[in-house]
């Protein structure tokens, strides 16, 4: 078990396994020490977030649906390392995207639910560049995705 799964088993989370893609895509690219990880939904064992945050959602849950979408993630990222999550260096950057209601103007604090979830599990490693996206809908009625660009050790 890595450093990182080690912080995540001591708050009682573990690293799900990646999901296969959903359509014509594939889930991770790496070039070089770089990964790119598609966005990852969420769903999950924090549970099956879906809905409108400012309408079906608030904030808080907006957030948990983040910290979702960040567990997935760090799936994607452990397979890209052949099983070693010990490799990730650093998270260099997330997008993150809310169904939100038009007049909801709280992406960033929704996004923060994955961002402030990474850094206390990777520490200054785990602080990133990021955008946080309002938009009128996600796949399957998600509340967010989040794709993610990591270093890893090669």
């Amino acid at each position: 078990m890595s450093r990182i799964e080690d912080r995540l088993a001591q708050r009682g989370l573990h690293v799900p396994s990646a999901p296969p893609p959903a359509a014509n895509y594939i889930p991770y690219r790496t070039a070089g020490s770089i990964v790119y990880v598609s966005g990852q939904l969420s769903d999950g064992a924090l549970g099956h977030i879906t809905g409108t945050l400012g309408i079906d959602l608030d904030i808080e849950q907006g957030q948990r649906a983040s910290r979702q979408c960040a567990l997935n993630l760090l799936g994607q990222v452990r397979t890209a390392c052949d099983g070693d999550l010990d490799r990730l260096q650093n998270i260099l950057k997330l997008t993150g995207f809310v169904n939100s209601a038009p007049d909801f103007i709280h992406h960033p604090q929704v996004i923060n639910g994955a961002s402030d979830f990474l850094v206390d599990i990777m520490g200054d490693r785990g602080h990133h560049a990021r955008s946080a996206v309002g938009v009128a809908s996600l796949p399957f009625g998600f509340a967010v995705e989040i794709e993610g660009i990591f270093e890893i050790a090669t």
